[in-house]
């Protein structure tokens, strides 16, 4: 059980501990500027829409905050994904009910991340957006689809090979 419970113990404190940071304790931007960015520019020039309230383009943006904001929302699909996934695990584990385990990894995740965003709006200098929350749960069903697909393929494989050996 401890297998379960410790890596998503682990990844909980992780998000926690980079939420409770400042924007500029996380800011990549300076980093940014020492690698080559003028493919983006090259590649992305027509890229523009909104989100939040503000214009994602690099019209309105530095190259290096233009890629700084798809590292950051990235970010968010990724972290959630593997928080998902993690839940999922230990809850697979403790039901053996695929539906039950899906469906309270998703109202969980969903709950942390609305907790998440909001913590950042008690937080100086950090926003909390429905948005994010939106990307983090996308990031969850995503985790989980690819987690089940994983396990679906696994069993099917373990099925065929188990079959060829009793010819």
């Amino acid at each position: 059980m401890l297998f379960y419970i410790l890596p998503l113990a682990v990844w909980i404190s992780g998000i926690v501990l980079a939420s409770s940071m400042s924007y500029e304790t996380q800011n990549v931007r300076p980093l940014l500027q020492n690698v080559p960015t003028d493919w983006i520019e090259r590649s992305f020039s027509w890229v523009s829409f909104t989100y939040g309230d503000s214009v994602i383009s690099l019209q309105t943006r530095s190259t290096e905050a233009f890629a700084e904001f798809f590292i950051r929302k990235g970010a968010h699909v990724l972290v959630f994904a593997i928080l998902a996934v993690l839940l999922l695990r230990l809850l697979l584990f403790a039901t053996k009910r695929t539906t039950l385990a899906v469906t309270i990894t998703l109202v969980t995740v969903a709950i942390f991340a609305i907790i998440d965003e909001y913590r950042h709006l008690l937080h100086p200098n950090r926003t909390g957006m429905v948005e994010d929350v939106i990307l983090d749960f996308l990031g969850a069903c995503l985790g989980i689809a690819i987690y089940l697909l994983i396990i679906r393929r696994g069993k099917q494989r373990a099925h065929v090979s188990h079959a060829s050996k009793r010819l």
